[in-house]
């Protein structure tokens, strides 16, 4: 069984990714997610405090990507649109803007789906397929800041408010 940390817009509130971060830390998860929209590359290092492998995807709002891939260097990783991985045996695409959601959850070509983005909740199965938003980190516009932990032998996700 593998547990999975995933956020996404985290929109540079510092105060929500630590908590994200130590909730990771604290539930051994085995790899942290981020759906986007991070923004600032100077919150880099308070993401780095992960105690696990790091991948991520860009959002609409991540401006200085270069500056991103450089300090996620060596510690984690940074996509452009969308990020496809195998985690536990299950087959998970992570990308910041939903695409072609509905179209690829009925596909079934994937276990989990991730996206953020609308800044809203989403946990529900399409079929076999978990499409998976973990809601905002950042808490600007419900004033919810919230994380998911995804349990990959159950598939099903815990949404944890921050």
């Amino acid at each position: 069984m593998a547990l999975v940390g995933i956020i996404s817009d985290s929109h540079e509130n510092v105060n929500a990714i630590q908590k994200a971060v130590a909730l990771f830390n604290e539930r051994k998860v085995s790899v942290m997610l981020h759906a986007g929209d991070i923004i600032s590359p100077m919150v880099a290092s308070y993401l780095q405090k992960i105690q696990t492998s790091f991948y991520a995807v860009f959002g609409n709002n991540d401006g200085e990507r270069f500056v991103w891939r450089q300090r996620v260097n060596g510690w984690g990783q940074i996509y452009e649109r969308y990020f496809e991985t195998t985690i536990d045996g299950k087959k998970i695409l992570l990308m910041h803007e939903p695409y072609n959601l509905q179209a690829l959850a009925k596909s079934q070509e994937y276990d989990v789906l991730i996206y953020g983005h609308t800044h809203k909740v989403d946990n529900r199965l399409v079929g076999k397929t978990l499409v998976l938003n973990p809601g905002e980190n950042c808490g600007f516009q419900s004033g919810k800041c919230t994380a998911a932990i995804l349990d990959t032998d159950l598939l099903k996700a815990e949404i944890v408010k921050l």
